[in-house]
C-alpha cells in the first residue's frame, strides 16, 4: 500500500508535510523555521483549509511519535506471527504487586528459561524498544514478547508469580 505524502514549502515560515490518509483526509505536520512544529488537520473540501491545529511542545512531538512508532512495530510484530505457523507475539502486563518492579528486566530470564524474546516493553506513552537485560521494569509496564505459545505461556507465568 502506498502513503501519499506531499511536502509544501511555506516562504518565511517553514515546511508543511502533508499524509493524506485513505479516506482524503490531510494531516499535517508544519515545522516551523523557528524550530516549533503544528499538528493540523484541513478540510476534506478544501486542502488548504486548516480545520484544527495543536502546537506541539518537542516532549509532546516525541511522545505521539514514539506512540505511532510503537503501534506500528507491534502491528508488525503481530504481522509476522501471521505468516510464520507457530509463532506468536503478546503482551504481558506487570501485575503491580510482582516480584520483577525495581529488578532489571534479565532478572526474568525470559529468553533462558521460555525461549521467548522480549522485544519492547511499553511504559506509559514511551516504548522501549529491544530493551537490554539492565533495563529496571517498572509498576505498570507492559512486556511485548514474541515465541512459541508453549514459551508465551511460560514467561506469562513467570512475569505473574516470578520466578519457580
Amino acid at each position: 500500500m502506498t502513503v501519499r505524502v506531499e511536502r509544501v514549502d511555506l516562504p518565511g515560515i517553514g515546511v508543511r508535510t502533508d499524509v493524506i490518509t485513505a479516506s482524503g483526509r490531510r494531516v499535517s505536520v508544519v515545522s516551523q523555521r523557528s524550530g516549533e512544529r503544528d499538528l493540523a488537520l484541513f478540510d476534506i473540501d478544501d486542502p488548504d483549509a486548516s480545520t484544527d491545529t495543536i502546537a506541539l511542545t518537542d516532549d509532546e512531538a516525541g511522545a505521539i511519535a514514539e506512540l505511532l512508532g510503537a503501534s506500528i512495530a507491534v502491528s508488525r510484530l503481530s504481522g509476522v506471527s501471521d505468516k510464520v505457523p507457530g509463532l506468536f507475539t503478546e503482551e504481558i502486563s506487570l501485575p503491580s504487586d510482582s516480584k520483577f518492579i525495581g529488578r532489571p528486566m534479565g532478572a526474568t530470564k525470559a529468553r533462558t528459561l521460555t525461549s521467548s524474546s522480549i522485544v519492547a516493553i511499553s511504559r506509559g506513552t514511551e516504548i522501549i524498544a529491544s530493551p537490554t537485560p539492565d533495563v529496571i521494569l517498572q509498576r505498570g509496564d507492559v512486556i511485548i514478547a514474541v515465541g512459541t505459545r508453549k514459551g508465551l505461556d511460560m514467561l506469562s507465568k513467570i512475569i505473574d508469580r516470578g520466578p519457580s
